[in-house]
């Protein structure tokens, strides 16, 4: 169960482990607008929905500065989904608990101190403002059959191939490029549907 991964040290690794090749391979490219070398200039998050022992790992996003135009470039990341609060996961694993008024979603929503109000934005921005992003937008047709927004997350979860660990960890990085202004949605998403879901019926098509 997905709800799970939010006690386990393996899975907060995993992210952890994902964000500093999505962060190596955006320094490694260099600036996007002239080229030049890019330094380190993270900045501080507070994450809630934290376990204990990752807070200090968590406790910033890692961010680069160019050294010759000085423009800034925040690389994707599984971690973080876009300015919310709280961490990325903990939006998916609650809203997918939110959907369809689970029984258990109070209960959830309690433990990780999410207001019911904030469950009820997270199913407003997956059923109505994710499909106008320009990720989905260039992601959405290679979905077969097509992705059913209003029971999303849990119906975008689905698709993912592997154990709730790999799928998750899936579908947050194909909803990486939403994180970062400074990344090309539409490419990205593209690129993060091919690669993180893998074929089988009603995946991605390549």
């Amino acid at each position: 169960m997905c709800h799970a991964l939010l006690e386990s040290p393996t899975f907060f690794a995993l992210l952890l482990h994902i964000d500093e090749d999505l962060a190596e391979a955006a320094r490694a490219e260099g600036c996007p607008a002239c080229g030049g070398t890019l330094h380190r200039a993270d900045y501080p998050r507070k994450p809630r929905g934290c376990p204990e022992p990752w807070r200090e790992a968590f406790a910033t996003r890692r961010s680069f500065c160019c050294a010759q135009c000085r423009r800034r470039l925040t690389p994707n990341s599984v971690r973080f989904l876009g300015r919310r609060v709280y961490l990325g996961v903990i939006v998916v694993v609650a809203s997918v608990r939110h959907t369809g008024h689970h029984p258990k979603a109070h209960a959830l929503a309690a433990t990780l101190a999410v207001p019911i109000r904030t469950l009820r934005r997270w199913q407003t921005w997956w059923r109505e403002q994710l499909a106008q992003t320009p990720l989905w937008c260039g992601a959405q047709g290679r979905f077969v059959p097509p992705v059913d927004l209003q029971q999303a997350p849990g119906s975008l979860l689905e698709r993912f191939l592997g154990d709730a660990a790999a799928a998750l960890a899936a579908l947050l990085r194909f909803l990486s490029p939403l994180t970062s202004r400074s990344c090309r949605l539409h490419e990205g998403g593209r690129r993060h549907a091919e690669d993180a879901a893998r074929r089988r019926p009603g995946t991605p098509l390549g």
